[in-house]
């Protein structure tokens, strides 16, 4: 009796060796889905008021859309026609060490907080609940200097923001004081 396997079983062998092969068409279908998401988004822009120019609002979120597709497009073509991105080479890079889920979820903690206490506390505080998060995440242990320089990184970003640049952040309770 041969042992050999059945072309059933072998199916879905060759497709899973195919799709691993191919892995890079996941970065493809990501860029695709991005740029449709940011073009159905442009066609919801309101264009109720006195447009100063030849471009309007809606025409750099086409553009963007635009472009995400295209190379999503190029980049499915290559990978389609045996393109292979080059594998990391760096010398402090490790490809035989497992992923570091703890710093990940760190980094993530400290930018969902950011983003859930940016309307209640302000920017000030907030960010520096972000860089002192990061920074801790990212291995620094300092008790003193680490605060106080994400302190004055989240100050100075408000201050040059909000009063350089003209883009207003939230304030929370240093509203008045800034």
């Amino acid at each position: 009796m041969s042992t050999t396997e059945t072309p059933a079983a072998e199916e879905p062998r060759s497709a899973r060796r195919w799709l691993r092969e191919h892995s890079e068409l996941g970065v493809c279908l990501l860029l695709a889905v991005l740029g449709a998401l940011v073009i159905a988004d442009a066609a919801t822009i309101s264009t109720d008021f006195t447009q100063r120019g030849p471009i309007g609002p809606k025409t750099v979120p086409y553009l963007v859309g635009g472009l995400l597709l295209v190379v999503a497009a190029l980049l499915a073509r290559d990978v389609l026609r045996g393109g292979r991105g080059e594998s990391e080479s760096g010398e402090d890079v490790d490809l035989s060490a497992p992923s570091d889920w703890r710093t990940v979820l760190l980094l993530s903690a400290a930018f969902l907080a950011n983003a859930a206490l940016i309307g209640i506390i302000g920017f000030p505080l907030s960010g520096m609940i972000l860089f002192w998060g990061c920074a801790y995440a990212l291995g620094s242990r300092n008790p003193v200097r680490d605060p106080l320089i994400a302190a004055a990184l989240s100050l100075l970003t408000y201050v040059a923001f909000n009063h350089l640049l003209g883009v207003p952040l939230p304030g929370g309770p240093l509203m008045g004081v800034l």
